[in-house]
């Protein structure tokens, strides 16, 4: 099968960058397709965990050329941004087909040839906006396999109530796990919470401003080629009035990471043990673009080095959902950025 452009993912990125192409002349089929590899809208909203509502979440962006304006902001995210999602794809006829995988992305100049579990497409560019929801990382401690409990990552989270009476250490210093703490405690008989780094707290709102800030603090690293910060990493834990509570009762009362794992719970190096009957990693996620390895886009730094959106050893491919773009802050104003470069590039190409 033959177009112009495939873009990888119809999260908040990809669609940015779907309807830049469709507002850009491109139409779908012969100008771009968009392969999606869940089975409905949404993107990474359609797996969060069933409690967290939208009023919770962070600030939900909205997409180029539709206000996200929810009924009821108290349903769950899950629920309402695949909602949205929908009329998004419906209202800019992107024709996102789903669910497809793609497997591999291969050079086959002057194309790329990318191989999916529907059949194969060849195009002149690749948008990739896959994000990072299908690889959650779980760090490996000593003693881990001997642990008696149960562990799991925040990415099959199934909500408070599994944890009711339950002995639970949470781990990771990023917003989802202070989420995830302040809405296990009331259920525990016990949490405790542990993290490699001191977690820096801020006051005020989370403006555009301070978004921006983030995001460029990221873009360095992507730029050097680098393996990729989150942009949540960088920006602090907000002081709401939840976390303000949380600290004053102890339930955000951080302790250092724990050294090994034993069967009944974690320990540290000075001998302090903790029991445990659930370890709760909310240690993030890692890129997901296994399927571009084919086209050695990464470099020494251990990541893939951009300029903008585009990787630098590969002109015809660009990344979205990717280091600064790998949350709503940036997704929007990298899928747009990318689908003015492609744009650019058919007609450089068109025109030689």
């Amino acid at each position: 099968m033959r177009t112009d452009v495939v873009v990888i993912g119809a999260g908040q990125a990809g669609l940015s960058a779907a309807s830049g192409l469709r507002r850009g002349g491109l139409e779908p089929g012969a100008g771009f397709v968009v392969l999606d590899g869940d089975d409905g809208p949404g993107g990474a909203w359609r797996h969060r965990w069933p409690t967290l509502r939208v009023d919770d979440a962070h600030r939900i962006h909205d997409l180029p050329g539709m206000v996200f304006s929810p009924d009821d902001p108290q349903r769950p995210a899950k629920e309402v941004v695949p909602e949205y999602f929908a009329a998004y794809e419906d209202a800019f006829d992107l024709q996102v087909r789903r669910p497809v995988h793609v497997t591999a992305v291969h050079d086959d100049a002057p194309d790329l040839r990318v191989e999916t579990d529907a059949g194969t497409w060849t195009a002149r560019a690749l948008i990739n906006a896959t994000g990072t929801w299908t690889r959650p990382f779980l760090p490996h401690y000593p003693g881990a396999e001997t642990f008696r409990g149960r562990q799991l990552h925040a990415v099959d989270y199934p909500g408070p109530g599994d944890f009711a009476g339950k002995r639970v250490v949470v781990v990771g210093g990023g917003t989802t796990a202070v989420q995830l703490l302040l809405e296990i405690a009331p259920h525990a008989s016990s949490t405790t919470w542990v993290t490699r780094r001191e977690p820096q707290f801020f006051d005020g709102p989370f403006d555009a401003e301070h978004g921006r800030a983030a995001v460029a603090r990221v873009e360095e690293r992507v730029r050097a080629g680098l393996a990729p910060e989150s942009v949540v990493s960088v920006t602090g834990l907000a002081r709401t009035d939840a976390v303000a509570e949380g600290l004053r009762t102890g339930v955000l009362d951080r302790h250092p990471m724990f050294d090994r794992i034993t069967p009944d719970g974690v320990a540290w190096e000075d001998g302090s043990t903790e029991d445990a009957d659930v370890i709760l990693w909310a240690t993030g996620w890692r890129p997901a673009v296994g399927h571009l390895a084919p086209l050695g886009l990464r470099g020494p730094g251990g990541g893939i080095a951009l300029e903008g959106t585009r990787a630098v050893a590969d002109p015809r491919v660009h990344l979205v959902g990717y280091g600064p773009s790998a949350s709503t802050i940036g997704a929007n104003r990298a899928g747009r950025a990318a689908a003015r470069e492609v744009l650019a590039l058919l007609r450089t190409s068109a025109a030689a």
